[in-house]
């Protein structure tokens, strides 16, 4: 099966989204998935403990609530992990590698195996499309 490359027009841009984006896109969706799993735990053992009813899960402020709830846990994260990417940065468990000096393109990032927090720094570079590299050191 023979599969052609598409042409597009100078001057036009490619509808596909860079990788840099879906990942970024990923890690966004990944936290407040796991945010949202873990408010509706909370939900089902209200519902068994509390004499709340389940009505009260369908209404149009607990639907804000839980909209604001899963926001705010993602912003909560990215706090969390660029504090720990700039402890990382800090301590030399994270440096950057060095590309030329006309680089367009930022640095990748070096993470070390022996970063203590290593799955929030490579979360933060999730979070800001910044290429990383797990070192091994």
């Amino acid at each position: 099966m023979h599969v052609r490359a598409r042409r597009t027009p100078a001057g036009s841009r490619d509808p596909t989204m860079k990788p840099a984006t879906v990942d970024m896109l990923r890690a966004h969706l990944m936290v407040a998935s796991f945010t949202a799993m873990a408010a509706e735990a909370v939900a089902c053992v209200a519902l068994l403990v509390s004499p709340v009813s389940q009505a009260t899960f369908v209404t149009a402020p607990f639907r804000v609530l839980a909209v604001v709830v899963i926001v705010s846990s993602v912003v909560a994260v990215r706090r969390f992990a660029h504090a720990a990417f700039a402890l990382a940065m800090q301590s030399r468990h994270a440096t950057p590698l060095s590309h030329g000096a006309y680089a367009v393109q930022p640095a990748a990032i070096a993470v070390g195996a022996d970063c203590p927090r290593r799955w929030l720094v490579i979360l933060h570079l999730r979070f800001t499309r910044r290429p990383f590299v797990l070192a091994e050191h």
